[in-house]
């Protein structure tokens, strides 16, 4: 319940485990596949792909969430992160489905409606798996955003900017440029104007640091999984210094990841979160990912 991908990484190296001792040779991807089978369609839990990837691959990853699942690693691995535990216990298990729902439910009124245009009909779906994301604009649903009720609306409205956001920020971690028009379709003028003030060498990382508020910010008015208490700590986590801070997990508690410079800053952000009501901390870098580690006997 802390939004860390705990059970993704029990059955990870469980999987890997089997792997090695039966020589099965599966391939990363193939035990990220069947650790999230296991959660997915055993244990029941309406999880996406994300945390068994995230944790066999290691590193920083894009994940094509529609078959066959492929896997991009991405270059920027010079990361740094404060995560932090706001103590709220939630359960993925209650909250995934409950957005699913509201997604799915206005999906299947617009695709009913006479008033949505059959070509913007064929890039949505009855499913939230099954629209293009990628494809749909948030000018070409306003027109029909308001036949769906209120949660509806905001779901939708948050998938269509969350994906703008992640699609900027994978423009960083591929070191492709990124232009001001870009920024400014995202972002708020403040946002804007401490990228504008970062150095040459910092850049990078303020501007994931605004995606990073800017998706928190998603997540708490769109979304509506956030708390006041995780606002105070995520306040307390940029007051201290990170560039950024959002929810990790499903919401309603959990932790909250920051992005840091380094490990002092990182240490001063987990103290000032811990006064601010989080449970503890700890500061971490990019992992490789799952591997066998064997013991020498002496």
């Amino acid at each position: 319940g802390s939004g860390l991908a705990s059970s993704a990484a029990l059955e990870v190296a469980f999987t890997e485990l089997l792997n090695h001792v039966f020589d099965l040779k599966l391939s990363r991807r193939d035990v990220a596949e069947i650790s999230f089978s296991a959660e997915n369609e055993e244990a029941g839990i309406p999880c996406g792909r994300l945390d068994q990837y995230g944790v066999a691959f290691g590193g920083i990853i894009k994940i094509d969430c529609r078959p066959p699942y492929g896997v991009e690693e991405l270059p920027f691995r010079d990361l740094a992160f404060a995560i932090v535990d706001s103590g709220i216990r939630h359960s993925t298990g209650d909250i995934h489905p409950k957005r699913q729902a509201e997604i799915n439910a206005g999906l299947k009124t617009l695709m009913e409606s006479a008033s949505v245009p059959e070509h913007v009909k064929r890039r949505l779906g009855y499913r939230f798996d099954q629209p293009r994301w990628g494809d749909l604009g948030e000018e070409e649903l306003e027109d029909y955003l308001s036949i769906l009720n209120e949660n509806s609306r905001k779901r939708i409205l948050f998938t269509l900017r969350m994906h703008k956001l992640t699609m900027v920020a994978l423009k960083v971690l591929r070191f492709e440029r990124v232009r001001e028009n870009d920024l400014t379709s995202i972002l708020d003028e403040g946002a804007l104007r401490r990228i504008r003030r970062a150095s040459s060498g910092e850049i990078n990382y303020v501007v994931l640091g605004e995606i990073m508020n800017a998706q928190h910010a998603l997540l708490r008015d769109l979304y509506d999984v956030s708390l006041p208490e995780i606002e105070r700590i995520c306040e307390a986590a940029l007051n201290a210094g990170a560039y950024g801070a959002k929810l990790s997990g499903a919401g309603m508690g959990g932790s909250i990841i920051a992005l840091v410079r380094d490990r002092e800053v990182g240490e001063k952000v987990i103290e000032e979160c811990v006064s601010a009501g989080a449970r503890n901390g700890w500061f971490s870098e990019i992992g490789e990912g799952v591997r066998v580690e064997k013991t020498t006997k002496i």
